[in-house]
């Protein structure tokens, strides 16, 4: 988890940027098994130990638990980072005869293989062939960081990039190959940690906290005061050339040679067969009726819906990061999305990450859309507009049919959502192979996306603010009960045809929030997902804690009581205002087309959390509710280790 972090703070200074926030989004399996919790608790520290020391806030993220996870969790990382336009810097391998320098910490045998390893089948005997591990130093990374940005302002390199997966390997291959050149790097002037190092093993080894830098002709001694200055290294190992090759020496001996361009942009493209899973195709179409007549008191499964790991306060993670270092923290995490002020400007960015795997399981086309929808709800909500999408999309084996189906079905999704809300796919990265004695797991292409508010007064929270507001729902409730967290939780299903996506209709509905954030209609806003109206309101009436509210609302539609209560339609926000500007954020909604009316009115937590229904009702002492939503992860996280 550590090195994960390292990895995508690399990723974003070596382009001359200085990391300003990051987020992680995490996968397990179900919370009740002591070798979740103690890999749950393993990885939220690796996590905070990382970005703490380094000094860079982590400002959100989601975590999902599910026994879709059990064998392969999954941790991914995103990170922002600031920089003027004019000090952009690639990784190419520009000016034939420039030297190739490593710089940063020596290379060792840890992580060789890393990157096969964490993208290979798992099996019974996977333990015994499991790569020495990295392990990521902060420390360093906090020095690299600043010796890359100040190497780049120096204006003597001419290109630089992160040693991630395959290390010098691919590092070198990818910057002569996005240049058209060659390079020539030479084993025995590599700087290493244990002697005896193979040329094969230098070439592969995934240590931490290293960066191959391409120095102007001369500019070698400059480049090695800079890592100096912060008690770095860096040598000389190689050099430019101009025969669009990759070659590898051991001093005058040739131990590899190819051209570069195959192994980066020349790599054939693949069209395989694609075809969806029978058993899958069955689950989706699960006739779900028999849940209509469900019991008109729903406040039993409620409350238990509420204490589910997904939908309870992750405070308990959160707690463990720092997210105000750097003072620049204006939404700190729990929110709809995390936020960071830029300074010396009005201006302010925010950033979320969503997927909900169940949804892409059952179907990878809407489930994807679904992705990308609710990313995009979640910054309008705080008063972000949706700028760029970056993303990781973690499948099984592509080799089967039904992997190689899901994939293709997300990625198109992904393009037709991203395409429509105008908001460009920067990069984003690709895991494959993630199963467990052939068992993979659910289809997870996580969305992290980037707003921009362009005044930090637009900044709006999930949670209600004041007793007597006017609460409104934007959007339809319909009767879709799907693949949702009451399924899952309460019936122990993971079946149905998940919620549709109106890719128009979500357009229209951020339009309308930031129009109602602009005009200072609203006190706040938040979206509906995981747990649907029911959580949702509850999320926003308790907020971070300090001074919940109750609810009183009341729901005419003629619809079943658990889709009503519980069904994750799309397309829904919550919102709350004073009372005098209800009518114009009603016009406002109306204007864009957004299914609009008023539900109900925040009260004091004197009162209770209350939902009526045409026949249905759900009621719950407040006080009860925010023990159970902030403390459901706290306590079973009391003493976790290994079982």
């Amino acid at each position: 988890a550590a090195t994960g972090v390292g990895g995508i703070l690399r990723d974003v200074f070596t382009m001359g940027a200085r990391p300003i926030a990051v987020l992680d989004s995490l996968r397990f399996g179900d919370l009740d098994t002591g070798r979740v919790r103690y890999l749950f608790s393993g990885v939220v520290k690796g996590v905070g130990d990382y970005g703490n020391c380094v000094g860079i806030p982590n400002i959100g993220g989601e975590i999902y638990f599910d026994r879709g996870y059990e064998g392969n969790p999954i941790v991914n990382a995103m990170c922002l980072g600031l920089m003027k336009a004019e000090d952009l810097i690639k990784g190419e391998a520009e000016g034939v005869g420039n030297p190739l320098m490593t710089v940063g910490a020596r290379t060792g045998r840890d992580g060789i293989h890393g990157a096969t390893f964490a993208s290979e089948e798992l099996s019974d005997d996977s333990q015994a062939s499991r790569p020495q591990v990295q392990v990521g130093d902060p420390f360093t990374e906090k020095l690299l960081l600043e010796a890359s940005l100040e190497l780049i302002k120096s204006g003597h390199i001419t290109g630089i990039q992160d040693m991630g997966a395959a290390g010098i390997t691919s590092s070198a291959s990818e910057m002569a190959g996005r240049s058209g050149n060659g390079v020539e790097i030479d084993m025995e002037l590599v700087p290493i940690r244990e002697p005896g190092m193979t040329p094969y093993e230098i070439l592969l080894s995934e240590s931490q906290e290293r960066m191959l830098v391409v120095a102007k002709s001369g500019s070698e001694n400059v480049v090695r005061d800079i890592l100096a200055k912060w008690e770095l290294e860096a040598e000389e190992i190689g050099r430019v050339t101009d025969d669009g090759l990759f070659r590898v020496l051991e001093g005058d001996r040739v131990v590899a040679e190819i051209p570069s361009l195959p192994l980066t942009e020349g790599c054939p493209t693949y069209e395989r067969e694609g075809v969806e899973s029978e058993e899958i195709g069955e689950l989706r179409c699960t006739d779900l009726t028999g849940f209509n007549e469900a019991d008109a008191d729903q406040s039993e499964a409620f409350l238990k819906l509420m204490g589910s790991p997904n939908i309870a306060s992750k405070q308990w993670i959160y707690g463990q990061y720092d997210t105000t270092v750097r003072t620049s923290t204006a939404v700190r995490p729990g929110g709809d999305a995390g936020v960071v002020r830029l300074r010396g400007t009005r201006r302010a960015v925010a950033a979320t990450t969503d997927c909900n795997g169940r949804y892409v399981y059952l179907n990878p086309r809407s489930g994807t859309l679904a992705a990308v929808a609710e990313a995009a709800r979640n910054l309008v909500c705080v008063g972000a507009l949706p700028t760029a999408v970056t993303n990781n999309l973690n499948f099984g084996n592509p080799l089967k049919p039904h992997i190689y189906y899901q994939f293709r079905e997300s990625v198109l999704a992904l393009a037709e959502a991203c395409k429509l809300f105008e908001t460009p796919v920067t990069g984003g990265n690709v895991s494959f192979y993630n199963e467990t004695s052939g068992a993979a797991i659910y289809p997870t292409p996580v969305i992290g996306m980037v707003g921009v508010l362009e005044d930090v007064d637009h900044i709006t929270r999930h949670a209600f603010q004041n007793v007597g507001d006017t609460i409104i729902l934007l959007g339809d409730n319909t009767d879709e009960l799907g693949a949702s967290e009451y399924l899952y939780v309460v019936e122990g299903l993971v079946a149905g045809e998940p919620p549709k996506v109106d890719l128009l209709g979500e357009r229209g509905l951020q339009h309308a929030v930031l129009a109602m954030i602009r005009n200072q209609l609203l006190h706040s806003a938040h979206d509906v997902s995981e747990g649907g109206l029911a959580c949702a309101l509850a999320e926003s009436a308790l907020g971070p804690g300090e001074s919940p509210f109750g609810v009183q609302v009341t729901l005419h539609d003629a619809i079943p009581v658990l889709p009503l209560l519980f069904g994750e339609a799309q397309g829904r926000i919550v919102v709350s205002c004073d009372p005098q500007s209800a009518d114009e954020v009603l016009v406002l909604a109306k204007r864009h087309g957004v299914p609009c009316r008023t539900v109900g009115q925040v009260v004091s937590s004197d009162e209770s959390f209350r939902i009526d229904g045409r026949t249905a009702t759900l009621e719950a002492d407040v006080e009860i509710l925010a023990e159970i939503f902030f403390g459901t992860i706290p306590n079973l996280m009391d003493g976790a280790g290994p079982s």
